[in-house]
């Protein structure tokens, strides 16, 4: 697969699920369960629940088509880990590129006890269960709200989500963004944010980061997709 990324400009994404046997995860069960072990043992918080990953996508300017499957989160974290070595499939997450009335981004920086502790990015996750709709499709626009708010404690009264999405590939990772723009600048927001953060009993967000510029990029703690969006939205 192609590691460049990939920014497309999209009017409408779909989704829907359908059940695959992942073959690496069943040939590597030994290997999962170890690293698990190992996962839990360094963060005790972790849950192995279900996710939904991605098996196959278009995209094109007016449609992106995602095909997903479901799998235990261990699978995917071991995939993750051992770099990626089903190049088939990739992580396909709804991702809220979040910004104050004043243009400047905000980003979440993930707390230690998640998976990618100390990473800095838009507020987002991996699809599940709860995504799916009874007619098979999975529904990745109330997914980004939902973890918007799960992540930040921000409704829906508190900004206005573009009807555009902005794909971005970096295979094995797909962001399926949207702007979402709040009402007050990007300080006040950080601020209601942090406040958040610190009424919830377990958050998934350590701090945030406001992004003004690309001299705000952070090479060290932001995935290359995000950079690359960055660099993209502020060109």
């Amino acid at each position: 697969m192609n590691r460049d990324v990939v920014i497309t400009r999209v009017a409408h994404v779909e989704a829907d699920y359908k059940p695959l046997e992942w073959r690496w995860a069943n040939d590597n069960r030994d290997a999962i369960e170890a690293n698990w072990q190992r996962r839990i043992a360094a963060k005790p918080k972790m849950f192995n629940g279900r996710v939904l990953l991605l098996g196959n996508m278009s995209v094109t300017p007016d449609l992106c088509r995602n095909t997903y499957f479901e799998t235990d989160y261990a699978n995917l974290v071991a995939w993750i880990d051992m770099g990626h070595p089903d190049t088939a499939i990739a992580n396909g997450f709804a991702m809220a590129a979040l910004r104050g009335s004043d243009g400047a981004f905000i980003c979440g920086v993930m707390s230690h006890d998640t998976v990618n502790g100390g990473r800095v990015y838009f507020p987002a996750g991996t699809p599940d269960r709860s995504d799916m709709r009874p007619d098979g499709t999975v529904d990745l626009a109330t997914s980004l709200t939902r973890e918007l708010e799960e992540e930040t404690g921000l409704s829906e009264s508190d900004y206005h989500v573009s009807d555009e999405w902005i794909v971005v590939q970096h295979w094995p990772s797909v962001a399926l963004m949207r702007f979402v723009t709040l009402h007050v600048p990007a300080e006040e927001g950080a601020r209601k944010i942090r406040a958040a953060i610190a009424a919830q009993d377990e958050p998934e967000l350590s701090d945030v980061r406001i992004v003004r510029g690309p001299e705000d990029i952070d090479p060290k703690t932001m995935p290359l997709f995000l950079q690359s969006f960055f660099r993209w939205a502020f060109a």
